[in-house]
C-alpha cells in the first residue's frame, strides 16, 4: 500500500527544505521537564543520578540522565537498560523509570544497574520517532553517528566495558503506519508498505547473538502482565518471520539500533502495543517493567 505524504514530491528524497518544512509542522505536545526530569531527580535519594550530556535545540534545551545503583563493583556484571530512544514510545521511557524506582533495590546485589530512561526527549516532548534534523535515532547508533542523542549515550555507555545486558524498552503503535512510515518512505523517496501492527507484545532478539532461552524468559515473565502477539497468517511479525513465540530478530549492528551498541552477550528490544483494546498506560508500563525483571531472573538462574 503507497500512502501520499504531504511533505517533498513522491519518489524523491527530502531535501533541506523540506526537512525543515517539516520541522516546522513539529509542536511541543507534553513536558519532558515535568513528566520525565523531576520523576528522575526524585530517584537521587537512593540512586546515583548523573547528567551525561545535553540537548540544544532552537529554544529548547533538554538535559540528559543516567541512573545507577550506588554499590558499582567489579565483582558484579552490569546490566543497562535504555527508554525513550524513540520518544514518542511513552511506556519505554516510563517503564525505565518504574523499573529502577520499584525493583532496582531488588536487584543491586547482584548487578550493578544503569538506566538511560529518556534518549530523545525533544521526541518526547513532540511525540516524534525522528529527532529535529529528521533523523532516526534508533538507526544512528554507530561511530561517528549524525544523531546527538545517540552519540551521546553511546559516549556515555562506554565507559561500563563489562554490560552483560541491555534491554532496550520500545513500543509499536498504530502512528507507526499512519504517520512514521509514510514520513520515512517520502524522506527517503521510496515507496511504502503498511505492515500490520501486532496486536500484543513482542520482542525483537538480535541476529548475532539471539539467546533463545533467554528471549523466551522474558516473553514469559511479561505474559502474566499483558498478552503476547500471535504472528500474522504468514508467520510474521511486522513483516519479519518469528523466531518464536513473540520473538522476531534484527542486525542490530548492522541497523544501527540501540541495542546493538554495545557487546553484551544478553540483548532484546521490547514492542509493546499501546493502542490494544486489552492495553492501557499502567499495563504498557509493567509490560516493561516485566521485561527487565524477566532478563534479570534468567540471569541470576544461569548462576544457580
Amino acid at each position: 500500500m503507497t500512502t501520499a505524504y504531504p511533505i517533498g514530491k513522491p519518489g524523491t528524497p527530502w531535501q533541506e527544505a523540506d526537512k525543515k518544512q517539516w520541522l516546522a509542522a513539529q509542536v511541543i505536545k507534553r513536558s519532558y521537564q515535568q513528566e520525565v526530569e523531576t520523576k528522575i531527580l526524585a530517584l537521587a535519594d537512593e540512586y546515583d543520578v548523573e547528567q551525561y550530556g545535553e540537548l540544544n535545540y532552537g529554544e529548547n534545551e533538554y538535559k540528559l540522565y543516567a541512573v545507577k545503583s550506588r554499590d558499582f563493583s567489579d565483582n558484579k556484571p552490569t546490566i543497562l537498560v535504555t527508554g525513550g530512544v524513540h520518544g514518542y514510545e511513552t511506556s519505554g521511557v516510563h517503564g525505565a523509570i518504574e523499573f529502577i524506582k520499584s525493583q532496582g533495590k531488588h536487584y543491586e546485589a547482584e548487578f550493578n544497574i544503569v538506566v538511560l530512561p529518556c534518549i530523545s526527549p525533544w521526541g518526547y516532548e513532540t511525540i516524534n520517532r525522528w529527532n529535529p534534523d529528521a533523523i532516526d535515532p534508533n538507526r544512528s547508533f554507530y561511530a561517528d553517528s549524525p544523531a546527538a542523542e545517540s552519540k551521546q549515550a553511546m559516549a556515555y555507555v562506554a565507559k561500563f566495558d563489562d554490560l552483560l545486558c541491555h534491554v532496550d524498552l520500545h513500543e509499536t503503535t498504530d502512528t507507526d503506519n499512519s504517520e512514521f512510515r509514510p514520513a520515512l518512505a517520502a524522506r527517503d523517496g521510496v515507496s511504502h508498505d503498511n505492515w500490520n501492527i501486532p496486536d500484543g507484545f513482542y520482542l525483537v532478539g538480535h541476529t548475532q547473538k539471539p539467546q533463545y532461552s533467554f528471549q523466551t524468559a522474558i516473553i514469559k515473565e511479561v505474559e502474566k502482565v499483558t498478552h503476547i502477539a500471535p504472528a500474522d497468517e504468514d508467520g510474521r511479525l511486522i513483516g519479519v518471520p518469528i523466531e518464536q513465540f513473540g520473538v522476531i530478530n534484527y542486525d542490530g549492528t548492522k541497523l544501527g539500533l540501540c541495542m546493538g551498541m554495545t557487546n553484551a552477550e544478553y540483548v532484546t528490544t521490547t514492542e509493546v502495543y499501546p493502542d490494544s483494546p486489552s492495553a492501557n498506560d499502567e499495563i504498557c508500563v509493567q509490560g516493561q517493567v516485566a521485561s527487565v525483571v524477566g532478563a534479570l531472573n534468567y540471569i541470576k538462574s544461569m548462576d544457580d
